[in-house]
């Protein structure tokens, strides 16, 4: 059994999100707390009981799942689960992946992901940005559809999910002509989504920008554990290369497909999503339909059992 970590970005809170988890298993708490101290204000009191305005402003999404993400990695660990021979994260997700493998230390994670939510969304004006999700077509026609749309403004493709699941994301208005082009070329559906930060497109570069700058004053370790990035999906090693890349990933694409094709090339076998909700999961088993590949969500005591006993039985 080769064991791969992903960890979840912004869309997969919700208010109460491993509610059941801390019940049973202190770390959690524990976690929280540590990041509360970094932030100023009770992260886990947010995550618990809201409200869920707040707790979906960027600024306060990014810590909360970052959080999540490294309290479900920690219940992991206490519950003798096997270290991951490589991990790896969808956009916001990227920074915990670096937390568990050591080469960003947690509370100034926590912070820094804080400060890269307020950079995007000083970037664009509030209202001025959309992101969309387009589903039942292939990569190239999204593409071709961007480009028919865009019309001077900027309307891209961002998150390259599943095959035939795409995130565009750009101008407002551009973003609502490329949802009818992409119609007219044949998308099984096409939707805007509940976020006003287009996020991992070129609006982002004035965002990254400050990020880069709020970077130089962030220690880089080398991981301890294979990374590999969405960004290119290939594995990164060198500190400094993965600080250039952190500036790179805010305003480039997610390439989620290539990354999870790269974990199973890699020799994953189990690939489990860390943190709340399943979006991962589910997107994972579209991409590698291998009945020898194999992937779970920890996001309760439950999955977490389940995943355990997947593990050591493939020992």
């Amino acid at each position: 059994m080769s064991l791969a970590l992903v960890f979840p970005g912004q869309g997969s809170q919700s208010v109460g999100m491993l509610g059941e988890l801390a019940a049973s298993h202190p770390a959690v708490k524990r976690t929280f707390a540590e990041a509360s101290a970094a932030l100023g204000y009770d992260l886990w009191q947010l995550v618990a009981a809201g409200p869920v305005e707040q707790l979906n402003k960027t600024e306060c999404t990014q810590p909360a799942m970052l959080c999540a993400g490294i309290a479900t990695w920690h219940v992991w660990q206490e519950q003798g689960g096997a270290m991951p021979q490589q991990v790896a994260g969808h956009s916001l997700g990227e920074f915990t992946a670096l937390v568990c493998a050591g080469v960003l230390n947690f509370s100034a994670a926590v912070a820094l992901v804080r400060d890269r939510g307020r950079y995007m969304q000083e970037a664009v004006p509030a209202g001025s940005g959309a992101m969309a999700a387009l589903l039942g077509m292939e990569d190239r026609d999204a593409e071709q559809a961007c480009l028919e749309a865009a019309a001077g403004e900027v309307v891209e493709a961002v998150n390259y999910n599943a095959p035939g699941q795409i995130v565009i994301a750009g101008s407002a208005g551009a973003v609502e002509r490329a949802i009818a082009a992409a119609k007219a070329r044949g998308a099984k559906r096409a939707m805007l989504l509940p976020v006003s930060v287009p996020a991992h497109s070129s609006l982002m570069r004035g965002a990254a920008e400050k990020l880069r700058a709020r970077l130089t004053d962030v220690k880089l370790s080398a991981p301890r554990i294979t990374y590999v990035s969405a960004v290119d999906a290939a594995e990164h090693r060198d500190p400094e290369e993965i600080r250039a890349l952190l500036v790179c990933q805010l305003a480039s694409p997610v390439r989620w497909t290539a990354t999870v094709l790269a974990l199973g090339a890699r020799g994953a076998t189990l690939v489990a999503e860390c943190g709340p909700g399943k979006v991962l999961t589910a997107l994972n088993r579209r991409i590698d339909k291998r009945p020898e590949f194999r992937c779970l969500a920890l996001e309760d005591s439950a999955t977490m059992h389940s995943a355990l006993a997947a593990a050591a039985g493939a020992q």
